[in-house]
Parts: structure tokens; sequence; C-alpha cells
């Protein structure tokens, strides 16, 4: 398992939000983007303002049994909101699937094969659905970023602990955020249908890449899996005093809270 840096390390568990806390000043928006296949919410939550000049968005889980990325965006909702970013923080993308602990969503659709981009006909654990977008969680997302056309977006997976040189610019894949959080930067296969290949193809503008996590283990995710219907609202957040430098940029932010799992 990686090392958080070590201004991350030396702050106890205590010093993060707790699941669901929000940092004091912070407003975030929630908004529903759109619903599963048996009718739960997908929720996007904002942090920051939307005229900031840099827009952002994390998607945590996007296959229902690789859930660890859900804990990461409650966290990032948690965090204070960023001056010169807004962050769009999509806790799930296939809520059926969380509350199935499945691959796929309530249709046993891959969503992450079900995007435009070299869509094509798959079966199995990776089945692509009858045609590209097919699924009304994968219009939700594709909607939310052809409306935002983020500078950058960063979809969760499990279990490989690794980052994907997902085919956006490679330098903020490597040494952006790689480097920083102490990942390696590994080329994965370019699987058709996959929504980060989607969207910098679609959206060349902006970046788009894949974190995996690690597997989940007893210590680094305590506590009980997340539900699909999990609140996002406001707690109370960590005293000043556990706080390290606040991050100043979203990829400074998103390595903090990756590194704090670690």
């Amino acid at each position: 398992m990686r090392a958080a840096p070590a201004q991350l390390a030396a702050l106890p568990a205590s010093c993060w939000p707790a699941a669901g806390a929000v940092a004091a000043g912070a407003v975030p928006k929630q908004t529903v983007i759109g619903r599963s296949v048996q009718g739960r919410s997908i929720v996007a939550v904002r942090s920051g303002e939307p005229s900031t000049p840099e827009r952002v968005v994390v998607i945590g889980c996007v296959h229902g049994n690789e859930s660890a990325g859900m804990r990461l965006a409650r966290r990032l909702i948690g965090s204070p909101p960023l001056h010169d970013a807004a962050l769009w923080i999509v806790p799930s993308l296939n809520p059926d699937g969380v509350a199935a602990n499945t691959r796929g969503n309530a249709h046993g659709v891959d969503l992450n094969r079900n995007f435009p981009f070299g869509w094509r006909p798959l079966g199995g654990l990776e089945y692509s659905g009858a045609h590209s977008l097919s699924e009304s969680e994968s219009r939700a997302a594709a909607r939310l970023i052809r409306r935002l056309r983020p500078d950058l977006t960063i979809w969760f997976h499990q279990p490989l602990d690794l980052v994907d040189r997902s085919g956006g610019d490679a330098a903020i894949e490597r040494r952006r955020f790689s480097q920083l959080v102490g990942l390696p930067l590994v080329r994965l296969s370019r699987y058709p249908g996959s929504a980060s290949s989607w969207q910098n193809h679609a959206l060349p503008a902006g970046t788009a890449f894949v974190v995996e996590l690690p597997a989940p283990s007893a210590a680094a995710w305590s506590g009980a899996r997340p539900t699909p219907s999990e609140s996002w609202q406001a707690s109370t957040a960590p005293p000043a005093s556990c706080r390290p430098p606040s991050p100043t940029s979203p990829l400074q932010l998103v390595t903090r809270v990756v590194s704090s799992q670690a």
C-alpha cells in the first residue's frame, strides 16, 4: 500500500471530515441529474461557485461493487470549497448496482461499456447494453459532462491501485496526479464504450482519467458499506488545528483525500 505524504500521514483519522460532514463556510449545492433504472436519484453536489475559471467533475462509483470512491466523494463534499475551481461531485452513478453489490446496473449493463466512443456489443459481466447510452445512468453522466464541459474529470474504480493513462493530457495524469498521490501511472486496455475514452474523444479541450483505488481492507475502509441513498447534508468540519495547509487546486484537494485513505 502506498504511503501518504508526510504532512497528511501525521494527521489522525479523527481530523478528517466524517462521512457527510461539510466544512464551515462551504455551501454545497445538490442536484438530481437523473434516475437509475429502479428510480433511485443520481445526485451531483457542487462545491464552489460555478463562475470560477476551472470546472472539475469527480465520479465516485461507476461499478456498484467498487464503492470505495463514494467515501472519497463524501470527503470532497466535506472539504472547504476552492477559490478558483468548482467541483461537481457524483458520489454514485450506479445506485442500483451499489444496492445489489453488482458491477452492472439493474439491467445488468456495465455502464463503463455504454458510452458512444468505440461502443460495440459485449456480453457477460461487460454487457454493453442494446446500444450506446441505452441506460439512464450513462445518459445522466453524458448530459452533465456535455453541459459543464469540464476541464478535468476523475472517474474512480477499483481494485488495481493505479492511475490509468486514459488518453487525455499525460502531464496532468502523470506529473500533477500520479506523482502527487504516489500511484503508478499505467496504460490499461482501451475498453470499448468506456466513459473516459468517450470524454477525451468528444471534449478534447479537457482531460478525463481513471483512478483505480485499491481493494478495501478493514484498516483502510472500516465502517459500513455505503448505501445508495446516503445523505450528503451538512454536519461539522474538523477543528482547524487538525487541518494541513489548504489545497490550492482541485488535484491537490483530490490528492489529499485519496492519500488520507492510504
